[in-house]
């Protein structure tokens, strides 16, 4: 089959490489001007309509491999070709607002947030719900980009400033113990499995860290995040891969952050560490193929390796190593590559994390909430 990708970044790239044993052959679609992939054919939108209609002359099926697309794009296209997961998907995922409502709307709860449109209304918020906040911009954010924390209600003006946007979501901190992520899989017949949890640690607003399965993890509270995505995947009549973001607080509850209608960064563990990788699930399902297992082999840590590489060498010398790099240059903030690191216990793979990350320039050392 022949599948185009709306996007040709690093996961389009991993899309493909899990997409190749299925015989499946990838069109790219880049719309920023800016595509790294570096595997398959990409094509450069611009607003010439001929290079869409050649685009969507070679695919069979059309899926992305990041949310900050043109609705109105990804709605023309639906007109001539299935799109999974759907525009509905993307309109929501892009709007933090819109994304909070369908939270609410579906009893999963989140921390206590408002939304404002001036600087003033702005402190306001802050004082309502009681500094520290976090401001986000309603969409475009990602990454930690748009978002600013207030320590201080007299900060608003200075945070408006600087985020720069005509609408904001203020959102009250959480006392939680950490940060997790649940990935789950809806086929298009509605079978839908979930991967087990992974817990998070960001720096700077990038992911740094994903360690999956648990080892603490009580078996209601990954019930409760199965629930949680379930919802969201049979209310949006999702097909393919979505990833629910959340935090969990000191008595187990658990707080959605945001969603993401795509393959994820904290799931790249499963690319070794599970039966069935969720890129290829994700292939799977747009293609009405059965969803594969997703058991974890054993633990599994996915390190990011950020800005500058590390010896690939070296890196690779760690028992049960797996280096994945993406072919992009060198930048500060830039996600290069990713190590996946296995080993029979936790302890062990905690060994081998330290270790990795001594080999990696400015990586912080880890310390996950089970330790």
């Amino acid at each position: 089959m022949n599948i185009g990708v709306l996007g040709a970044g690093q996961l389009g790239r991993m899309l493909a490489l899990s997409g190749y044993p299925l015989a499946n052959r990838f069109t790219f679609l880049d719309t920023t001007g800016h595509p790294s992939a570096g595997i398959g054919e990409v094509m450069i939108h611009t607003d010439q309509h001929h290079l869409l209609e050649d685009f969507l002359a070679r695919v069979d099926l059309v899926t992305y491999e990041f949310e900050h697309l043109p609705v109105s794009l990804v709605q023309a296209i639906e007109e001539v070709r299935p799109v999974y997961p759907s525009s509905e998907a993307i309109r929501v995922c892009q709007n933090r607002a819109e994304e909070k409502a369908l939270f609410d709307r579906l009893g999963i709860p989140t921390p206590a947030y408002r939304l404002v449109e001036h600087a003033d209304e702005l402190e306001a918020a802050a004082r309502e719900l009681g500094c520290p906040v976090v401001a986000k911009s309603v969409t475009e954010g990602y990454d930690g980009k748009g978002q600013a924390v207030l320590r201080d209600p007299g900060e608003a003006a200075e945070a408006w400033r600087a985020i720069n946007h005509p609408k904001l979501i203020v959102e009250a901190f959480v006392d939680f113990v950490r940060e997790v992520s649940i990935i789950a899989v809806r086929g298009r017949d509605g079978e839908v499995v979930f991967y087990p949890m992974a817990e998070n640690h960001h720096v700077g607003g990038i992911l740094r860290y994903s360690i999956a399965p648990m080892p603490d993890l009580d078996d209601s509270v990954q019930q409760t995040a199965d629930d949680y995505i379930r919802a969201l995947l049979d209310e949006l009549d999702y097909v393919g891969v979505l990833t629910l973001e959340l935090f969990q607080t000191r008595d187990g509850v658990l707080l959605a952050n945001e969603m993401a209608p795509r393959v994820h960064n904290s799931g790249h563990w499963t690319m070794d560490g599970a039966v069935t990788s969720q890129f290829e699930n994700h292939l799977r399902a747009i293609q009405g193929l059965p969803l594969g297992d997703t058991a974890a082999r054993m633990p599994t840590c996915m390190v990011n390796v950020i800005g500058r590489e590390g010896d690939a060498a070296e890196i690779l010398a760690i028992s049960d190593a797996h280096l994945h790099r993406y072919d992009k240059s060198e930048r500060p903030g830039r996600k290069l590559a990713h190590v996946n690191l296995m080993a029979p216990t936790h302890k062990v793979l905690m060994e081998r994390v330290r270790a990795c990350a001594a080999l990696l320039p400015d990586a912080p050392v880890p310390r996950f909430s089970f330790e």
